[in-house]
């Protein structure tokens, strides 16, 4: 059967164009250059195939958008798709990330975002779920999806009953979700600063702690998906700066930063020091603990060491696991694990449908500076037990052929292999992993404080191996 392909010249131009944009765990490209109005149509078509194939039970399916510029027309095109295939969609207009997963929970219905999260303004993107905010990737559907993109024209069948659209605004029902998390009795005065950075934090924030008694300062809360103040990309240090600056003039106990989804968030102390992911990692383990004790707790492999030891020392249960969202959303499930996080920002809650929030992550560490009585610097400082290198790339020609070389040269020391490579060299270690997006190898190294002044110059070894 000859497959239309309307603005790509051949059936080899249209798998080329979505190999570009159809990534391990979602879809992202510039627009339009990359992702155009056809090719959301497309998805909208293949996405509700793929639900009807997959679960017959699927009547109703969900879809959201950030901020930016090209986001309503191309989640208008998919929405009409979606729709010409039979099933209802409910457009839930302007929406986080960890919206949509609490709408698919919540609502018992597979859904999208058209997001591109901390990217440039030119990008937008795709993040997609199955029922009760099962995560949808490489190996759970998408590669299905990317087929079905490459084999349907977007266009209505006459013969199939076109479902119903209407919309619907669950900014409300989210709120309420958000402070389940926390015992509001237990909150105190705090002087709070939030960088929204342009994003959807500006949406989601504000609605969080109004009438918290929290005393809140926010930085950038427009929706603007042309970034005028600094990239939405709180993981690169560069964008704390202003934050950083904020906390410091106003004296302020704590800043967060959302990154432009905000499924992402990033702490700062009442010294204008960073945290990193693992610091609140910990400290957020620390809270969950307290509610579960004896719970199992994840964290990816490139997490500091400090964390399983952490999560040890209070009881629980640590288990390290691959970094990305589907791969921890899944060994959640099999581990019953009470709560997750990453490195890069990302925290898990098993009562959010194993799903990640940067909204909520910020409630339950508000919360439990207010519990504790501590500055977020004590905190910090309780949590921070060794020195990291942060995350380095390297472009490589063959990834596999590098770490296999990696693992023979260092064949004397202990390795696994949970994610990459990860090798303890004694005083120091580090893991070594492919990106999942891009020829490049991530190199993160940790060692004990003695070592830090030799932190730069491993790297650089590690580098020229």
């Amino acid at each position: 059967m000859k497959v239309a392909c309307e603005g790509f010249s051949t059936v080899k131009d249209l798998e080329a164009a979505l190999d570009k944009i159809v990534k391990s765990y979602d879809i992202r490209g510039i627009v339009p250059e990359h992702l155009n109005v056809e090719l959301a149509a497309r998805f909208g078509a293949a996405f509700a195939r793929f639900w009807k194939e997959k679960d017959p039970a699927v009547t109703k399916v969900l879809c959201g958008r950030d901020m930016r510029e090209s986001g309503e027309e191309l989640s208008q095109a998919f929405i009409a798709q979606v729709a010409a295939q039979g099933l209802d969609i409910v457009d839930l207009g302007l929406i986080s990330t960890d919206m949509l997963y609490f709408a698919s929970g919540w609502l018992d219905a597979p859904g999208v975002v058209f997001t591109a999260s901390h990217n440039p303004a030119a990008y937008n993107g795709i993040k997609a779920c199955h029922r009760q905010a099962v995560p949808i990737g490489m190996g759970t559907g998408l590669e299905r999806v990317k087929e079905l993109a490459a084999g349907v024209a977007p266009e209505v069948s006459g013969h199939i009953v076109s479902g119903k659209i209407s919309r619907a605004n669950i900014l409300e029902e989210f709120v309420v979700h958000a402070r389940s998390f926390v015992d509001m009795s237990n909150l105190k005065p705090l002087k709070v600063v939030v960088d929204c950075a342009n994003g959807m934090g500006g949406l989601v924030a504000p609605a969080v702690l109004e009438d918290l008694p929290f005393m809140v300062d926010f930085l950038y809360p427009e929706l603007d998906g042309t970034f005028p103040n600094h990239p939405a990309d709180p993981l690169d240090a560069s964008n704390l700066a202003d934050l950083q600056k904020r906390v410091s003039q106003l004296g302020a106990d704590v800043g967060i930063a959302f990154d432009g989804d905000g499924d992402r968030v990033f702490f700062v102390d009442e010294q204008a020091t960073a945290l990193s992911g693992s610091i609140a990692l910990s400290i957020l383990a620390n809270s969950v603990l307290a509610r579960n004790p004896g719970a199992t707790v994840l964290y990816s492999a490139v997490c500091s060491r400090a964390v399983p030891e952490i999560v040890t020392e209070l009881g629980g249960n640590a288990i390290c696991t691959r970094v990305g969202h589907s791969h921890i959303k899944k060994q959640m499930a099999e581990t019953q694990a009470a709560f997750a996080g990453e490195h890069s920002g990302h925290f898990y809650f098993a009562d959010n449908y194993r799903a990640d929030s940067g909204i909520i992550a910020a409630l339950v560490l508000l919360e439990h500076m207010c519990i504790t009585g501590q500055s977020l610097s004590q905190l910090r400082e309780a949590s921070q037990r060794y020195v990291a290198s942060g995350e380095h790339n390297i472009s490589v020609a063959d990834t596999s052929e590098v770490l296999e070389h990696l693992a023979e040269i260092y064949s004397a020391y202990p390795q696994e292999r949970i994610d990459g490579l990860s090798i303890d060299v004694g005083s120091w270690w580090f893991n070594v992993r492919s990106s999942n997006t891009e020829p490049l190898l991530r190199i993160n190294l940790e060692s004990v404080t003695d070592c830090a002044g030799r932190l730069e110059e491993l790297c650089e070894q590690i580098e020229k191996l």
